[in-house]
């Protein structure tokens, strides 16, 4: 797991960058390590200029780290005061990464994230190339931490490209290895050992001697998760080998971990306990509680195969308590799935129940299809991107070729020219005009029709990208209900008295999931030019009721829709494309109102329209959010306040859906302050 951060040390030593250090402590030991301190205390008590302050605070935080945790801390917090007071780029990107580091020893991953953003956005306005570099590596690796791998991918590859178009072989070989990484959570195994293979040899190339038992730990990884544990005890064993003997402080701790795995699926329980206690001594040293809480969830897997369920039981409940603590989601998913299983060993079936629908709902949040499309697009990208470059070096090559070959012909010309006939050379030069003039025609015309080929294809892309967007934005939920209530079913695990409320909730979202398909494939239509709206008179009371009903139970939030729309409000509209779009603003309102808000939809005559409002009492929006929130060519999504994901493509479907029925959409918002989304459509 490799990590990069600053530091002033020669490049031949430390090749520009350390790996995160879990132990940093100097190599003469604990006596040269105060000396460091004191050295540094000198210096700041020499009342320095405030960029040597900011950097000494900054080295003498990292000399405390893991001697005085909580001095550490406010070392870096004034470190962090006085670079952002001076504006003294290079010390607010070393600060930031260095509170960063932190976190992550601790565990506390989603504020590791914030810290390492505020570097990578510094670092961004010192307009180095490689340091930016450095901070899309580290922000890739928060985001692999909190098992968001979609985003850790584009950070990852980002870091790729900048590194090669510096010709830096490091960083390469770093983004490279946590390219692999990703593909390795994401079951990708033979991709996972390609870039994971390669790293290795690229560390072993520029002499970063490193580097190698970092990827023959990640290796031995992707070999216990094939299931090949002799392949996998080697590489590890290596691995752990070369670590102690480089000095790695936090490599040991993974590769025992991982060894203890693979001891608990060979059946060898008493190793495999005995790993684990090796390695929880290494992560109780520095506090890593992340750490603590993989052995704990190790342990109840190993206590569950030997029957001592109780036992079993404590130790995941107190891995799944840090998990919750830190954020951790990938843990706690499998803290969830392993309670779901001890519980029904123990004929607690109810209990199995509820865990069993905490591990679904959280997997499917986690590993969402938008999650997996957008790493897919991202993958295409950059290996497309790849390509691409050599591709171009090739072209480059071939047109260096072709110069020169154009080159001689040239001159072979100039000497037939000059013995020609002036009455022959005006002939073919009138002839090659006339020639040329219809190719050029001819070309023009070709080009206007390929143009508008590619203007049609691409509003079908369009089209099609947003279809299916949207398919599997709505139809996710239910297909994992019906999966999920299936399971339960073939388990034994739902009584028949539970059976009806459950068969109700299931109907209710598949004639949901009904409508919507018949909706989308009506928008898909119009989209194409293809599909007439069929104005009618329609009751707006109704249509809102309706919403209601559908939306209430599986809204997943204690809020209040109140349906304020007079009654006999009749207006003259698509019945369907109307429906929908007053769903998506209720929808939408939910999403951003927390536990306890209130939903308000609203009408008054206006002329000849209806003027509709749907207000919330939720988070509100920032002015510069509001500006780009109908732009159909880069749809704006964001977090709920549930954690919910969207793809921003609903808010683009009721302007385009209310536009074609003759009316207009905006929003009026303050940020904390809630929002209000006003529509208007013709009066019957």
């Amino acid at each position: 797991m490799w990590i990069l951060e600053n530091n002033f040390c020669l490049r031949a030593v430390y090749h520009k960058f350390l790996y995160i250090p879990v132990f940093v402590l100097c190599a003469t030991g604990a006596f040269a390590q105060q000396n460091r301190i004191d050295s540094l205390e000198k210096v700041l008590q020499s009342s320095p200029a405030d960029s040597v302050r900011a950097t000494t605070l900054i080295e003498l935080a990292k000399a405390y780290e893991f001697v005085d945790v909580a001095k550490s801390k406010k070392l870096i917090e004034e470190a962090i005061r006085i670079a952002e007071s001076k504006n003294l780029i290079r010390s607010r990107v070393q600060g930031y990464r260095t509170q960063a580091e932190m976190f992550r020893v601790g565990g506390d991953f989603s504020s590791a994230l914030k810290a390492d953003n505020l570097s990578l956005e510094a670092g961004i306005n010192s307009h180095d190339s490689l340091t930016i570099a450095r901070g899309y590596n580290n922000v890739g690796h928060d985001y692999y931490d909190l098992g968001e791998y979609d985003e850790a991918y584009f950070y990852f590859t980002q870091s790729y490209k900048i590194a090669q178009a510096q010709r830096d072989s490091f960083i390469m070989a770093v983004a490279i290895h946590n390219v692999g990484r990703v593909f390795k959570e994401l079951g990708q195994y033979d991709r996972a050992l390609d870039h994971l293979r390669l790293s290795r040899k690229m560390s072993h190339h520029i002499g970063d001697k490193a580097g190698e038992p970092y990827s023959l730990n990640e290796i031995g990884d992707v070999m216990l998760r094939k299931g090949d544990y002799d392949s996998a005890l080697n590489n590890l064993n290596i691995a752990l080998r070369d670590s102690r003997r480089l000095g790695l402080h936090d490599l040991p701790p993974k590769a025992m971990s991982n060894i203890a795995k693979i001891w608990r699926q060979k059946e060898d329980y008493t190793k495999a306990l005995a790993y684990y206690d090796s390695t929880q001594q290494n992560y109780e040293t520095t506090n890593d509680e992340y750490g603590i809480a993989e052995v704990e969830l190790g342990r109840g897997l190993v206590y569950m195969k030997l029957d001592k369920y109780d036992e079993a039981m404590a130790a995941v409940n107190r891995s799944v308590s840090i998990a919750q603590r830190l954020n951790a989601r990938i843990l706690e998913i499998q803290c969830f799935n392993q309670l779901s299983i001890l519980w029904e060993l123990k004929g607690d079936y109810k209990h199995s129940l509820e865990y069993f629908k905490r591990f679904k709902l959280l997997e499917d949040t986690l590993f969402s299809q938008d999650m997996q499309e957008k790493l897919l697009r991202d993958q295409i990208r950059f290996e497309t991107e790849s390509k691409d470059s050599q591709i171009l070096a090739l072209s480059q090559d071939k047109a260096r070729q072709d110069d020169e070959l154009k080159k001689q012909e040239f001159v072979r010309n100039i000497l037939v020219v000059v013995m020609a006939l002036s009455a022959i050379i005006l002939i073919t030069v009138y002839r090659s005009g006339q020639r040329r003039r219809k190719i050029n025609m001819l070309l023009l015309q070709h080009q206007e029709e390929m143009e508008k080929r590619s203007e049609e294809l691409e509003r079908l892309n369009q089209v099609k990208d947003k279809f299916f967007s949207i398919i599997s934005h709505d139809l996710r939920s239910p297909i994992n209900a019906l999966s999920g209530m299936l399971d339960l079913l073939d388990k034994g695990a739902v009584t028949q008295e539970e059976l009806p409320s459950h068969v109700r909730e299931l109907k209710t979202r598949f004639n949901h999931t009904r409508t919507l398909l018949n909706n989308l494939l009506d928008w898909t239509l119009l989209q194409m030019d293809k599909l007439n709206l069929q104005a009618t008179r329609i009751d707006l009371g109704k249509i809102v009721d309706e919403n209601i009903q559908l939306l209430g139970p599986i809204q997943g939030k204690d809020i209040e829709l109140v349906n304020q729309i007079p009654q006999q409000s009749i207006g003259f509209a698509d019945s369907n494309t109307t429906n929908l779009v007053i769903r998506n603003l209720m929808t939408n309102a939910i999403k951003f109102t927390n536990d306890g808000g209130k939903v308000y939809i609203t009408a008054r005559e206006q002329g000849s329209e209806w003027l509709i409002s749907v207000k919330d009492n939720g988070i509100g929006m920032k002015p510069e959010v509001l500006k780009i929130l109908f732009d159909k060519t880069a749809p704006y999504t964001t977090r709920g306040t549930a954690n919910e994901k969207g793809t921003g493509l609903g808010l683009i479907l009721c302007k385009e859906f209310v536009e074609k029925n003759g009316g207009k959409i905006w929003v009026e918002s303050h940020e904390g302050n809630g929002s209000t989304f006003w529509f208007t459509l013709p009066r019957a």
